[in-house]
């Protein structure tokens, strides 16, 4: 089984490191939830290495920026996907959809308050706070409904597989008999 969830979670990696290499609306993305889902199935420590690493790795091909924003970005992405804890004592389709709108929620706080702070887009009152605020409502949509959608796909597809798996397996062995 263990064999099985590596075989998913990098098939999901491949997933996120090419869509976010595509055309895709902005901010509409797979990363957070993968972040979820290994956190879901793996360690603190091999889950953050495996985000910051198809993150790395993609942003090679996209470019680099700001560091400040970057660390930010990658940090609010670690902190966010640690909300996956949430769901190992158990998966339900509610808790995936609160720690999915709990993680949007966090990126989208720390990312903006990130470029008002780092960034000289804004003024630095509280004028320019609200407006940088403001400005990033229509990407925090396409997070919201990125993150809502590839949660569900991706943890629906685990729920499907953890449900039926051990049945299918099962009448596999029994057939080879």
């Amino acid at each position: 089984m263990k064999y099985q969830k590596i075989l998913i979670l990098l098939s999901f990696l491949i997933i996120g490191f090419i869509f976010r290499l595509s055309d895709h609306p902005a901010n509409f993305s797979p990363i957070l939830s993968l972040a979820l889902v290994a956190v879901y199935f793996f360690s603190k420590r091999i889950s953050l290495a495996l985000l910051f690493g198809m993150m790395f790795l993609s942003d090679l091909f996209l470019g680099f920026y700001d560091w400040h924003l970057m660390a930010v970005v990658y940090g609010s992405l670690a902190i966010a996907g640690l909300l996956g804890y949430f769901l190992k004592n158990k998966l339900t389709i509610g808790r995936v959809a609160i720690v999915s709108l709990s993680g949007s929620l966090l990126f989208f706080f720390l990312t903006n308050l990130a470029v008002w702070a780092f960034s000289s887009w804004y003024s630095a009152d509280i004028n320019g706070l609200i407006a940088c605020f403001v400005s990033g409502v229509p990407f925090f949509k396409n997070t919201l409904l990125g993150d809502l959608f590839f949660s569900g796909i991706f943890f629906g597809s685990i729920m499907v597989w953890e449900k039926y798996a051990v049945t299918l397996l099962s009448r596999v062995a029994r057939s080879e008999e």
